[in-house]
């Protein structure tokens, strides 16, 4: 017979195994994981599906306008809609043309998540990223600091609507044992400045 003990013991261990698992799986989603928070840039890869219609399904490039072209509705804008909202507003359009259309849009690849890094850096430059990145991770991509770089004072240039938000960045204090807080998350678009 099996101790009352190990039972719980067992099922415990199961429990926080499953917990773990969940916690992993909630922090591995980033801004390019979930339909809620992506929203489709530039040069993105669009699938456009419409269920047996194959004249007008398609892969599809986001144009520098923010615009991708299909057969029967030409110009349609993508960019700044999450993937649910293209979606219905193709399945509207298509309505015109065929009873109760079902469309389906995929990103196939993100191309529009952007960021640049400039100044003291060793390798300043533009960097396509793919996941949730920090300041941190995208300076550890840049290489090291050159001999001259202020690391308590780097800072990230952001596009908040019309102005420009400047979001100050010490790399001395977030690397300090207290300061992971500071290390936040980059959006498309934004320049991280290496004095």
């Amino acid at each position: 017979m099996i101790a009352p003990s190990l039972i719980l013991t067992v099922v415990a261990v199961a429990s926080l195994i499953v917990t773990g698992l969940a916690t992993a799986q909630e922090q591995a989603k980033g801004p390019l994981a979930s339909d809620a928070d992506y929203r489709i840039g530039l040069d993105d890869m669009l699938d456009i599906a419409v269920w047996n219609n194959t004249a007008v399904s398609r892969v599809v490039p986001v144009r520098p306008d923010g615009k991708i072209s299909l057969p029967l509705l030409n110009d349609v804008q993508a960019a700044g809609l999450a993937p649910s909202e293209l979606r219905e507003a193709l399945a509207k359009r298509l309505a015109d043309y065929m009873p109760t259309p079902e469309v389906s849009v995929i990103v196939r690849e993100v191309r529009s998540f952007r960021v640049s890094v400039i100044g003291e850096i060793r390798i300043p430059g533009r960097y396509e990223l793919r996941t949730r990145t920090t300041v941190l991770d995208v300076l550890a991509q840049a290489g090291s600091f050159t001999d001259f770089a202020s690391r308590s004072r780097i800072f990230v240039l952001r596009l908040n609507g019309a102005t420009l938000k400047r979001i100050p960045f010490n790399y001395s204090k977030v690397i300090a044992a207290d300061g992971e807080h500071e290390n936040f998350v980059l959006r498309p678009g934004d320049i991280v400045v290496v004095p």
